[in-house]
C-alpha cells in the first residue's frame, strides 16, 4: 500500500516537473529561460499582472479648485481660488462728451492757429465777454477727451480762461465739479494729469476759488488717494516725466499743497480726512 501511495506520488512530482522552467547559464554567461513542456492554457477570466509601482512612489490625486466659502472648499485636494482682482486701477471707458457735440455743431467761437512756438486757439471773440456760466463748465466737460483735435481745444481753452476770467470764476465753481469728477474717475493716467495741472491753475486763478473748493473734496479727493503713491521707481535711471511733469505721484502732492495753501484753515483737516497719508505742507 505505501509502495502504490510513493508511485503515485512519485508520478505526480515527475507530471509537474514537465512544466517548470528551467534555467541554462550559456557560455557568455546570461540566464535563458526554457519550457521543457507546453504551457497551460489560461482562462478567459485570468488578466495580465499589473506593473508595480517602484519603491517610494507615491500616486498623486487630481486637485480641484473651487471658490473661497463654499462646501466643496472645504474637502480634500480642494485648492481655493483667491479673491478676484478689484479694478482700482483700471480705465474706465469713456463716454461721448458734450464738449464734442458742441464743438461739431460750431457753437464754440474758436478756431485752431498754426504758430511757430505750436498750436492756439484763436478766440473769435474777446475772451472777457464770454458767458463763462454757459462756457466753462463746457470746456471742463472736454477734459475726458483723448483725440485731436477735441483734447488740445478743451484744455487749451480752460487755461486761457482761467487767465482771463477774474470774478467770473468763483460764481461757477459749483457747476465744475462734476466735469473734474468724471474726469478724474476714467483713471487714465493721461487725463488725471491734464485735470491735476488745470485744478492748480484753479485754485490760483482768483481769490477764494481754493476756499470753494473745500466743500467738495469728497468728489475729487478720492480717486487721488488711490494714485497717490503711483511714483515711477527708475533707480539710477533718468526719469523724463519728472521734467515733463507727466508723473502722476508728484502731481497729486502738488495739487494737495496748492489745496491746503489756498483752502484757508480747514483746508489741512478735510484732506487729511480723505486722504490719511497726507503730510502738511505748512508744518514744514
Amino acid at each position: 500500500m505505501r509502495l502504490g501511495l510513493s508511485a503515485v506520488g512519485g508520478g505526480r512530482v515527475a507530471f509537474w516537473s514537465a512544466f517548470c522552467l528551467l534555467s541554462v547559464v550559456d557560455a557568455g554567461g546570461e540566464m535563458v529561460a526554457e519550457k521543457a513542456g507546453s504551457s497551460p492554457s489560461k482562462t478567459a477570466g485570468d488578466r495580465s499582472p499589473r506593473q508595480q509601482e517602484p519603491l517610494g512612489h507615491v500616486k498623486k490625486s487630481k486637485q480641484q479648485v473651487s471658490d473661497g466659502f463654499t462646501v466643496k472648499a472645504m474637502m480634500k485636494n480642494t485648492v481655493v481660488r483667491g479673491p478676484p482682482l478689484a479694478g482700482a486701477f483700471k480705465e474706465r471707458p469713456t463716454k461721448p462728451t458734450a464738449f464734442r457735440k458742441f464743438y461739431e455743431r460750431g457753437d464754440f467761437p474758436i478756431a485752431l492757429e498754426h504758430d511757430t512756438k505750436g498750436n492756439k486757439i484763436n478766440w473769435k471773440v474777446e475772451i472777457e465777454k464770454l458767458d463763462y456760466h454757459y462756457y466753462l463748465p463746457l470746456f471742463f466737460d472736454g477734459l475726458c477727451e483723448m483725440t485731436f483735435p477735441y483734447d488740445f481745444f478743451a484744455r487749451q481753452g480752460i487755461h486761457d480762461m482761467l487767465e482771463h476770467g477774474g470774478n467770473k470764476i468763483l460764481p461757477v465753481i459749483p457747476e465744475l465739479i462734476i466735469p473734474i469728477k468724471n474726469a478724474l474717475s476714467l483713471r487714465n493716467r493721461q487725463v488725471i494729469c491734464v485735470t491735476l495741472k488745470v485744478l492748480q491753475h484753479l485754485v490760483v486763478s482768483a481769490d477764494m476759488v481754493g476756499e470753494a473748493l473745500v466743500p467738495y473734496y469728497r468728489q475729487i479727493l478720492p480717486v487721488l488717494n488711490i494714485f497717490k503713491n503711483m511714483n515711477v521707481n527708475s533707480g539710477d535711471g533718468i526719469d523724463y516725466s519728472q521734467q515733463k511733469r507727466e508723473n502722476i505721484g508728484d502731481l497729486i502732492q502738488e495739487t494737495l499743497e496748492a489745496f491746503e495753501r489756498c483752502g484757508g484753515e480747514t483746508a489741512s483737516i478735510n484732506i487729511k480726512y480723505m486722504i490719511p497719508t497726507y503730510q502738511s505742507c505748512m508744518l514744514k
